[in-house]
């Protein structure tokens, strides 16, 4: 059953699922308490809270893959405990996954039907699979080849699979754990209909997201969790982002963006020109300035995060030239480019930024062995001096030293990675969608830290699908459409139509030409 089917609702118009009083702990540590909410069909009920709030925690009990401590779930009004994920499944509770939980060496028909397989003859009907596969996806406005192999894809089609897994079958309960958080803002619009569709056909949606204006646009009531506690349920209408982020909190939330500054630009902090990498990038060039925060917008596949891994030696690429504060440059690795005092943070801070299973001081200096572990002599002391002065100085809230990267909240995980590439002390900093999956909070946060470095005299890159945060932060912001720069922006006319126009359109670009032709 595809996500246009049929779905069967509740009797006489109750809850499909219901929490009550629902709790869970870890080793005496109770991080969920008292929550009780009804999931109703054809309704979006939003749940959202900070980083730590209990939403995934939540997320897990409602779909078997934790039990709950305290509490019990109802179905249809009858008690019910799921035993297994498989079991939730079963009775159409399907859950897409903020993590992205897909085979990278198969291909995108073989993750999609992993369990499910279709057999004919005793033997898999591999072009049945990709046909549903195909369709599957066309129905999420995803144009991926089903016999694309997965761990070939960007981050954002990765997700799209996975969402397109997660609606094959029956499903009542659909929950969405931050389905955007990889996606453009032009890629999130077809999403939203497909869960309106489903709204419209009698499912019940619960819905986690960071992204307040979405919730604002998609949900019917909301109910914000805080400190593993219910605050409330509130319907929708009439409930701002601004409100929303007030009772996440708990107090009132004044700005997201610290004030802008009028920036006293120096010399050229890093010059890039004529860059190409095969594939992604065409003859892109581009100039930072000391003191600078730089916006790079643009859809998925634009070319932004290419341009540097070509820059940082992790793609093959070519250059005209390139300048770190007036010095020729080429680099072979990050490393190298550390060294020089260019500073990357990825975007994918759990693939490539943290070892997820290791403590929280070795993902913090592993980047900077020679500086922590002088002489190739192991400072444990030094070591735990480095973690510790990190903690203080980019607020990374934590149970205890020994925790692992992976226990960490995304908001906080990201604040390990900044302090990461900070103990290497770089002038020029690229930072790739710095707050993407982090709540209101610590957005506001690395907002702060990224104007206070460059506040220092650093130099600043940012990455970003999310054109308010370009517009909120930057001094200037260049537009990448198809491998190349397709407009820069300045002042007022830093807008998201703007942004949008460049990003979609190469008849910006054809009309900025004309202009300066004629100028």
């Amino acid at each position: 059953m595809n996500a246009a089917q049929a779905h069967v609702p509740a009797p006489d118009g109750g809850p499909v699922l219901r929490a009550e009083r629902l709790g869970k702990a870890f080793g005496g540590v109770t991080v969920l308490s008292e929550v009780t909410l009804d999931i109703r069909p054809g309704e979006i009920h939003a749940i959202i809270g900070e980083n730590g709030a209990g939403k995934s925690t939540l997320m897990r009990l409602l779909s078997g893959y934790l039990q709950p401590s305290d509490g019990e779930l109802l179905m249809d009004g009858a008690p019910i405990r799921f035993h297994t994920p498989s079991h939730a499944q079963s009775v159409g509770i399907a859950l897409v996954h903020q993590e992205i939980l897909l085979a990278e060496a198969l291909t995108v028909a073989e993750n999609i039907f992993i369990g499910r397989e279709i057999a004919r003859f005793g033997r898999l009907d591999e072009r049945a699979m990709r046909e549903a596969a195909a369709a599957q996806l066309a129905a999420i406005g995803c144009s991926v080849s089903p016999r694309a192999r997965v761990g070939d894809l960007s981050i954002a089609n990765r997700q799209l699979v996975q969402i397109a897994k997660a609606l094959l079958g029956t499903h009542r309960v659909v929950i969405f754990d931050e389905p955007t958080a990889v996606l453009t803002h032009e890629e999130v619009d077809p999403l939203l209909d497909i869960i309106r569709a489903l709204k419209q056909r009698g499912v019940a949606i619960l819905y986690i997201s960071h992204r307040l204006d979405e919730v604002e646009r998609l949900a019917d009531r909301v109910t914000v969790l805080r400190d593993g506690r219910m605050v409330g349920t509130y319907e929708a209408e009439g409930l701002t982002p601004q409100r929303m982020a007030s009772l996440m909190v708990g107090r009132e939330f004044a700005s997201l963006y610290p004030p802008k500054l009028e920036p006293e630009l120096g010399e050229p902090a890093l010059e890039i020109a004529h860059a190409h990498v095969p594939g992604f990038v065409n003859d892109v060039s581009l100039t930072l300035r000391k003191g600078e925060i730089l916006g790079l917008a643009g859809m998925i596949g634009a070319g932004r995060t290419e341009l540097f891994e070509g820059l940082l030696g992790l793609r093959p690429a070519s250059f005209g030239e390139v300048r770190l504060h007036g010095r020729p440059v080429h680099f072979r690795s990050p490393a190298e480019a550390a060294r020089a005092g260019l500073g990357y943070l990825t975007e994918d801070r759990k693939g490539k930024g943290l070892l997820l299973g290791e403590r929280l001081a070795p993902n913090l200096t592993l980047a900077a062995l020679d500086r922590v572990h002088p002489f190739a002599r192991l400072d444990l002391a030094g070591e735990a001096q480095q973690l510790d002065r990190a903690v203080r100085s980019y607020d990374i809230r934590l149970r205890s030293r020994d925790a692992r990267a992976g226990q960490l909240s995304g908001g906080n995980q990201q604040k390990l990675l900044l302090a990461k590439v900070m103990l290497n002390d770089p002038t020029v900093l690229v930072i790739d969608e710095p707050t993407r999956g982090i709540d209101i909070a610590n957005k506001s946060q690395i907002y702060a830290f990224i104007q206070s470095l460059v506040r220092e005299g650093r130099s600043c890159i940012v990455i970003s699908s999310e054109m308010q945060e370009l517009i909120g932060l930057c001094d200037r912001i260049l537009v990448m459409r198809s491998g190349r720069i397709n407009g820069e922006l300045s002042g007022d006319a830093m807008s998201e139509s703007n942004v949008a126009l460049y990003a979609t359109s190469s008849v910006a670009r054809e009309r900025a030409l004309e202009e300066n032709a004629h100028g």
